[in-house]
């Protein structure tokens, strides 16, 4: 089966600086993939460069077998890649359902018809109302996003993400910064994400890598370290000792 996600050798420098070392990862279709690293590890640039925020110095990104190196991050949207980010990246001023009804109709094309009202869209309002309810957020889709707790927050950057239709979700610490009073309603959100969209996680939350993953792949200073099964990685004695800070 072609990989639904995969690198090649891929490099990043900032001047003499190796962000990215030689990094070659195959991910299946359908898989829960977690990528965890020690603070400074290259994950975050990693995915960057996955999603065309950052061109490489080296090697490919292929999505579903298609060479995507060299195309914009927009264009990568379109082709079934999308992301969430450490920090939110939403529209203070809008409301949820304002947001998600831009993101469905970006993703239909109607963002180019200047003329017609989202809210005039049977279609585009009835998926938007169906996702804020999937994924609670329905009793504060009038609200203004800035106003919202920091939990829903997040909740409506994973909404919108999944209004593209990605086929890959890249998840950039979905539980950052959120009260832990919030946490179980994002982290449950999270484990129900689409059977059909691969999925991969970058969480410090232990926790949530062992109970979300199906394989984990280890970086440390800009390259592979390990790879494996959550059995196999939550066994190793130089995971634990360089990663988890215990003694081999």
């Amino acid at each position: 089966m072609i990989p639904a996600l995969e690198t090649l050798n891929l490099v990043k420098r900032f001047g003499g600086f190796v962000a990215t070392n030689d990094v070659s990862l195959s991910i299946t279709q359908g898989a829960r993939h977690a990528l965890i690293g020690p603070n400074g590890a290259g994950k975050t640039t990693l995915i960057n460069l996955l999603t065309g925020v950052l061109a490489p110095n080296g090697g490919q990104v292929l999505l579903g077998g298609e060479d995507i190196t060299a195309l914009p991050a927009h264009a990568r949207v379109g082709r079934g890649l999308s992301r969430t980010f450490q920090i939110n990246q939403l529209f203070g001023d809008f409301t949820p359902l304002d947001s998600m009804m831009l993101a469905i109709g970006e993703r239909k094309g109607h963002g180019r018809i200047a003329w017609r009202p989202l809210s005039a869209d049977r279609e585009v309002a009835d998926e938007a109302a169906a996702l804020l309810e999937r994924f609670r957020l329905a009793d504060v889709m009038a609200t203004a996003t800035t106003l919202l707790p920091y939990g829903k927050q997040r909740l409506l950057e994973i909404a919108l993400a999944i209004a593209t239709r990605p086929k890959v979700l890249l998840l950039d610490e979905p539980a950052a910064g959120v009260p832990e009073e919030e946490r179980h309603e994002v982290l449950g959100i999270v484990r129900e994400l689409p059977a059909d969209v691969t999925v991969v996680l970058i969480e410090h939350d232990m926790d949530l890598v062992f109970s979300f993953a199906d394989r984990i792949s280890v970086l440390v200073a800009g390259a592979l370290f390990a790879e494996g099964t959550v059995g196999e990685i939550s066994k190793d004695a130089q995971v634990k000792a360089i990663y988890l800070g215990e003694d081999a």
